[in-house]
């Protein structure tokens, strides 16, 4: 079942098939002077995909108010109608990461057939112990994992449990934990017994992973805890890891770093030791801002892809890290920011593979540095976008996304026949 008219999707791309078979086949021609075949790189292109965040779907909440959008999904199912017209118009976007309790429904099989039938999968379950729900025994207000309060982490692991059973049930095999735990005051815990009393509960979400299960520890350096973070930064993330054993890897959302913290070095080194877990692509101007990605510093999503294809060429323990969007859309239409998002992330992935990585890596052992910085310099000046279209094209999907979006006119149509959103701060 497709979302959008095939016919739309296809008459769009008739009239702009001509000038991309034209830069298709020049691009094609500066790339074999240069002994790289276009039409391999395009297929390594189709094969690649990133998940989309059920909640990215939404109009996000800053700290202080929403300002929602007529046709946004005011529920899962709406959710993954909005997630399927990313995908049928993307073709790299074919699974949906849910975050629970905000997506429980009463039967996942059915949920994971509704999916099913709009194209889509599901990708990793998320948790929420940040914030508490109606009808909640215990309050988060003194952290989850890492509460003080033995009866809140017992329920903070209960929750976990039940992600990871509803993930079974959805076709997943990776949970990812972030907890919001910390302090906003010097002396107000002790830093040594919350990361015991985390580490303490995260063992009992570990033991109850499935045998082909992982858990992907995400870390941020602030907010909403702005003294201290339990999980605060790559180096807790993989000590908590490493304490929890080999199904325990390392998540790294690009927005939760300081300021000109060299990010790709940290994809590096958690791939050294094993334990590159996933990515939650986006960007940043100050802290967390979860802006779009490659809205800010393509360069730098370009060098984290360098050092990602870098690692599958040279797998330690394996390579097989979970890809995702993580945006809040506040002044987009989000599947429009989500499409945009799509293109930056695999385009940086396409100029990854145009790296001569023989000329690279012979001026890096002989200390030439401009020639190693040219031999990135190079693949991420040239515009992959014909290859990205081609393989859309291929694929079914729209050569331009967003006019075809927009000529679809879904957002004006889902106005017409969804609920209204409330107002109010959040994101969901």
């Amino acid at each position: 079942m497709t979302v959008l008219s095939e016919d739309l999707i296809a008459e769009a791309n008739a009239r702009e098939i001509a000038a991309l078979d034209e830069d298709y086949d020049a691009l094609g021609r500066k790339l074999a002077r240069g002994g790289l075949a276009i039409d391999a790189i395009k297929d390594r292109v189709a094969a690649f995909s990133v998940a989309v965040p059920s909640w990215g779907a939404g109009r996000g909440g800053t700290r202080f108010a929403k300002f929602p959008i007529p046709g946004e999904p005011t529920n899962i199912h709406e959710k993954l109608e909005d997630c399927a017209v990313i995908q049928q118009l993307s073709r790299v976007t074919p699974r949906v990461s849910p975050h629970f309790p905000w997506d429980k429904v009463g039967d996942y099989k059915g949920l994971r057939q509704e999916a099913a039938a709009l194209g889509l999968g599901f990708d990793a379950v998320n948790s929420n112990t940040f914030q508490d729900q109606p009808g909640q025994a215990r309050t988060y207000a003194t952290g989850s994992l890492s509460s003080t309060v033995a009866a809140t982490r017992a329920q903070a692991v209960e929750h976990n449990i039940e992600c990871i059973e509803i993930g079974q049930q959805l076709g997943s095999r990776d949970l990812t934990v972030w907890v919001g735990d910390g302090t906003n005051f010097p002396g107000q815990q002790d830093f040594a017994r919350s990361l015991d009393r985390y580490l303490d509960a995260a063992s009992q979400v570990y033991a109850a992973l499935p045998g082909d299960w992982r858990m992907l520890l995400e870390h941020k350096m602030f907010e909403p805890a702005f003294y201290s973070t339990v999980i605060s930064d790559w180096g807790s993330s993989i000590l908590a890891a490493q304490e929890l054993g080999p199904k325990a890897k390392c998540l790294v959302d690009l927005g939760h770093h300081a300021p000109n913290v060299n990010i790709e070095q940290i994809v590096a080194r958690l791939h050294r030791f094993g334990k590159l877990g996933g990515f939650h692509f986006n960007d940043s101007k100050y802290g967390d801002d979860d802006l779009d990605s490659g809205s800010i510093n393509p360069h730098q999503l370009f060098l984290v892809f360098n050092e990602l294809v870098e690692a599958e060429a040279h797998p330690r323990d394996g390579f097989d890290p979970s890809y995702m969007i993580d945006q809040s859309h506040n002044v987009t239409d989000p599947i429009e920011s989500m499409l945009s998002s799509a293109e930056a992330i695999t385009s940086c992935f396409a100029k990854a593979l145009l790296v001569d990585r023989e000329a690279l890596h012979a001026a890096q052992e002989a200390n030439d540095t401009m020639m190693a910085f040219q031999a990135l310099r190079r693949p991420y000046t040239i515009d992959v976008a014909p290859i990205l279209a081609r393989a859309r094209a291929e694929a079914g999907g729209a050569i331009d996304v967003l006019a075809t979006y927009r000529a679809s006119r879904w957002r004006e149509r889902k106005a017409q026949e969804r609920k209204p959103v409330g107002l109010g701060a959040g994101i969901v």
